[in-house]
């Protein structure tokens, strides 16, 4: 028989063991716990797309001691408040000079406005303007620059002509010996290769390479297949490093964080711009002048329908297409994203259109250098079906993915 001590006693051992064993889990579930919230900190989500721009351990060691030239815009940011030139700047790189392309390095000119050299209000850094009759940086113009840094957003069409200002600097750094950094970022139209090849007779600042008018690659990739293809002046090369986004594909969306141009205000406009920049090679409206860029078209020419838009001038357009005319059409601001290059408003709007005697005025001298071929107006003007037109690109697409294959480095 067990005594009363002996009988309190085990019953206090017992109750001290529960005691001390739930403690001890609560301490093991509190250090988890600690350990997950250090893990959130500082791990970045796997789904979260870094930009070149923001893959700064990949170049910043770089750029140490070199005097550096940087080719860039308002879409050359590191976040929503902190831009690559200031960033840099911060770090002790030596920035030198900007490069500007089409638009500025504010990004607030017209399409195709002269943009003068000048200085930067707030680095005080001489600012060169690679546009208008100086799209290709002088050797002079180099002067003093150890390497060349590149980050300009790009939207995919073969008409943008960011990849136009990035063959010259390429070609420019290649003939004078000068690396050149390109910061990635991503496409966002990079799931779509559509759209007539460009022809070599074709050749422009809106069209220098033999590609569709959607691309699907990003801006680093694109430099890959310039060099890779030697398609700069005499088949030189440039010394190129690519530093590439992180936790990207081609595939996935990408919402740009500040307008990639002055007439390209958001997501849609950006997605429909390949489709619609055909019109401004006829006598159609984009909605330049207006608040929804290549989100609408329209013209006086075409028939009165429910929908209507004035042109004015505005940031980005001072002088629009039918400036102060009532242009009919239609607004594709709220249609689905478009997956393809859409020939069915082009082809509607010139079977529509009335215009004063002549009909095939609807189209003008700028429509093939758009194109980058004249068979696609051909096409159109003699009623050839869209998708028979769309079957005559389908040799020069799949030739085209087979070149660009080797230079992808966000999968296919």
């Amino acid at each position: 028989m067990i005594s009363n001590s002996v009988f309190k006693n085990t019953v206090l051992f017992l109750f001290l063991s529960i005691v001390a064993c739930g403690n001890s889990v609560k301490t093991q579930e509190k250090k988890e716990k600690k350990k997950e919230e250090i893990l959130s900190t500082n791990l970045k989500p796997i789904s979260e797309i870094i930009t070149g721009a923001q893959n700064t351990d990949a170049y910043l060691p770089l750029l140490k001691d070199k005097k550096v030239g940087v080719v860039t815009n308002q879409t050359g940011i590191l976040s929503e408040k902190v831009h690559l030139v200031d960033f840099m700047l911060e770090k002790k790189i030596a920035v030198q000079k900007i490069y500007a392309p089409e638009h500025g390095f504010r990004g607030t000119a017209d399409a195709g406005e002269l943009i003068k050299d000048g200085k930067d209000t707030k680095t005080g850094l001489p600012i060169i303007s690679l546009y208008g009759n100086n799209k290709k940086p002088k050797p002079e113009q180099l002067a003093g620059i150890d390497i060349m840094v590149f980050d300009l957003q790009d939207v995919g069409a073969r008409f943008y002509t960011y990849i136009s200002s990035l063959h010259y600097v390429m070609e420019a750094c290649a003939e004078n010996n000068i690396p050149l950094i390109v910061l990635d970022r991503p496409n966002p139209n990079g799931g779509i290769v559509d759209g007539p090849v460009l022809e070599k007779e074709f050749t422009s600042f809106v069209g220098m390479h033999p590609i569709p008018v959607l691309h699907g690659m990003t801006i680093g990739e694109y430099a890959k297949m310039i060099n890779g293809e030697k398609w700069l002046k005499n088949e030189v090369q440039c010394k190129l490093t690519v530093i590439p986004c992180l936790h990207y594909n081609r595939n996935m969306p990408y919402s740009l964080p500040v307008k990639p141009s002055p007439n390209l205000p958001n997501d849609q406009a950006i997605n429909l711009y390949a489709s619609l920049c055909l019109f401004e090679g006829t006598n159609v409206s984009v909605g330049r002048g207006t608040d929804k860029q290549f989100q609408i078209y329209g013209s006086p020419y075409l028939p009165i329908t429910n929908y209507s838009f004035t042109p004015k001038p505005n940031l980005g357009a001072k002088d629009p297409v039918h400036n102060g005319q009532i242009c009919f059409g239609e607004d594709l601001s709220k249609i689905e994203k478009v997956k393809q290059l859409e020939l069915k408003w082009l082809i509607k709007a010139f079977h529509t259109t009335a215009m004063p005697k002549d009909k095939f005025k609807f189209f003008n001298d700028f429509f093939t250098k758009l194109a980058g071929t004249k068979t696609l107006q051909q096409q159109i003007e003699s009623g050839t079906p869209e998708i028979a037109i769309r079957k005559s690109w389908n040799k020069g697409i799949n030739e085209f993915k087979a070149m660009r294959k080797p230079y992808l480095i966000y999968g296919e």
